[in-house]
Formats: C-alpha cells, sequence, structure tokens
C-alpha cells in the first residue's frame, strides 16, 4: 500500500478542517470587534499551500519510497501545530484579525516563542517533499514560504505593536 498518498490526502483533509475551525473563528472575531490586517498577502498563502499539496500530489510517484524518520518528524511537528491552534483556541485564525483590548495569548508555545505556528510551518512545508526524496520541492516551496513568512510575520508585529505589545501573538495561527 502506497504510504506517500496517504499521508499527503491526511494532510489535505486536516488543511480542509482547519480552514472550517479558522472561519467559525474569524466570524466570531469580526462580531466582537476584530479586524483583519494585512489582507493583501492572504491569497498568496492560499496559492503556496494549496499548490504545494497538487504538486505534491502530481509529483510524487505514488509507489515512491518514504523516509520514516521523516514521517516521524512530520508527525512531531503537527502535534506542535494542534499545540498552537488548542493555545490560541477562539483566537486561531488563518487570516491576522486583532480584537482591540483583547489578551495577549501567553500560555503554550507563546510562553517561549513569538511566532510557534509559523516555525511549524516553515519546517512541514519542506518537511513533507524531502519524506518522498523530493530535494527541489522542499527547496522551492521552502524559500518562497520563508519569503510569504517574512512579509506576514512583519505585519502581525506591527498589529501586536499597535495594541501595545510585541510578544506571542494572540490572535493568529500564521
Amino acid at each position: 500500500m502506497p504510504i506517500f498518498p496517504i499521508l499527503l490526502l491526511l494532510v489535505a483533509l486536516q488543511r480542509v478542517g482547519e480552514l472550517i475551525y479558522a472561519r467559525h473563528n474569524e466570524r466570531n472575531l469580526r462580531q466582537r470587534g476584530g479586524v483583519e490586517v494585512g489582507a493583501a498577502h492572504y491569497p498568496l498563502f492560499i496559492l503556496l499551500h494549496g499548490s504545494w499539496l497538487i504538486v505534491l500530489a502530481l509529483a510524487v510517484p505514488w509507489d515512491a519510497p518514504v523516509n520514516w524518520p521523516l514521517i516521524a518528524a512530520f508527525l512531531l511537528l503537527q502535534a506542535g501545530r494542534v499545540w498552537v491552534i488548542a493555545s490560541l483556541g477562539p483566537y486561531w485564525t488563518t487570516r491576522i484579525i486583532t480584537v482591540p483590548g483583547a489578551p495577549l495569548v501567553r500560555s503554550g508555545p507563546y510562553r517561549w516563542l513569538k511566532h510557534p505556528n509559523y516555525l511549524v510551518v516553515a519546517l512541514e512545508i519542506p518537511l513533507l517533499p524531502l519524506v518522498a526524496g523530493q530535494v527541489w520541492l522542499a527547496v522551492g516551496f521552502g524559500i518562497a514560504n520563508l519569503a510569504l513568512l517574512a512579509w506576514r510575520i512583519r505585519v502581525e508585529n506591527d498589529a501586536l505593536a499597535e495594541r501595545g505589545s510585541s510578544p506571542a501573538g494572540a490572535w493568529n495561527r500564521g
């Protein structure tokens, strides 16, 4: 039984579930006066992440051998992703939405890292292609993702600074 297509399908389903949860949280945050910042870069993330999954589905042979230690590392990253989402709870979205006066989240991984989800994403984007030995896809998508993340982190830090603080994101997954 081919492993990589199953893994890829599970990642795609996870992302769809996250988008549904994010939309729910976005509606609630907007009802509480939340304002989106940095919307200009959001379609680029959709394009990057969508093309990442599509290219992997098309470029990786279904029977490609997989690297099991890298699968284990990828699964560990998913645990980190869940920890971030659980820590932000109702503030977690795929967009940057800030609610004036809302407290900053300083629990979970946000005790130690300013942008833990961006670290997870920065690692998982190149790691999944590497699971199937696709070095050039890992490099290409990894670099593109880092460029977008640099832009997004600047936007998010500016929004946090406007709220009077710059530590740990309180309202955004990234």
